[in-house]
């Protein structure tokens, strides 16, 4: 890496936190953020998933460390505790990513008030409570990036998704509002918006030959995206090149939107 880009795109002595990377985007994106140079937190709710991600990093000869936090994101103590140890690791917390989410299929009048609050628990008021322990400790070092994973449906309603939708719309005002608060303490809040990718969460559709076609007819890029298709942007937010973008939420979708 030249000198330019390794000042830019370098993360070297930072530290990162991604939620929910035990697996899937998560995983990808703790890997890119690896190979940018950070020491990186592995966190989920199943501590025996986390093992094989830190020995996939460590077997990468890196040079960086990788470390696992499980905690379950739904639990807003839990989610205190988490952010607290991740400090305690290394004595600082320069990236949080906050990936960890869930969904749950039913239309509306069959959707019972406990998946409703579960969805917002995790989806919405984990990503509050992560975005608020890790705003004061970066407030009070000066500086920080905070990437909240948002959705599609940050922007759309969806269909048979309702508390899904609500949770990612909220998480992408909840970005918007916290980078109003925090960009002039050095603190810079943004949002990666990930198109139909390749997921458990998406399994369904998938599956579904109708849906499956139908969603990948309107993808300009004519086909479903990948976890390694988040590993630019993530680098990208995670470091000093982005300095001066704060409260944008990244589409990462092959042109969904653009349709």
């Amino acid at each position: 890496m030249s000198s330019f880009l390794q000042q830019k795109f370098g993360l070297a002595g930072k530290v990162a936190l991604v939620t929910g990377s035990s697996q899937g985007l998560g995983k990808a994106m703790a890997i890119a953020l690896a190979r940018a140079g950070a020491d990186v937190i592995i966190n989920g709710r199943d501590a025996a998933k986390l093992a094989p991600v830190v020995a996939e990093i460590a077997a990468l000869n890196l040079g960086v460390r990788a470390h696992a936090i499980a905690a379950d994101l739904g639990d807003r103590a839990a989610v205190q505790r988490l952010i607290d140890a991740a400090v305690a690791w290394q004595g600082q917390l320069d990236i949080l990513v906050n990936n960890a989410g869930i969904i749950k299929r039913a239309p509306a009048v069959d959707r019972t008030d406990a998946d409703w609050d579960e969805v917002i628990d995790v989806n919405l008021n984990g990503v509050f409570t992560a975005c608020r322990a890790a705003g004061r400790h970066m407030i009070g070092r000066g500086s920080g990036k905070i990437i909240n994973i948002a959705s599609l449906l940050t922007f759309f309603g969806g269909i048979t998704v309702p508390g899904y939708a609500a949770s990612k719309g909220a998480v992408g005002q909840l970005t918007t509002a916290l980078s109003n608060e925090w960009s002039n303490q050095g603190v810079t809040v943004n949002a990666i918006a990930p198109g139909y990718m390749r997921t458990d969460n998406t399994a369904a559709l998938q599956a579904d030959p109708v849906r499956s076609k139908e969603i990948i007819s309107r993808i300009p890029a004519g086909r479903w995206g990948e976890p390694g298709d988040l590993e630019g942007a993530i680098v990208f937010l995670a470091s000093p090149a982005s300095d001066y973008v704060s409260g944008h939420v990244m589409t990462v979708d092959g042109g969904w939107c653009g349709r």
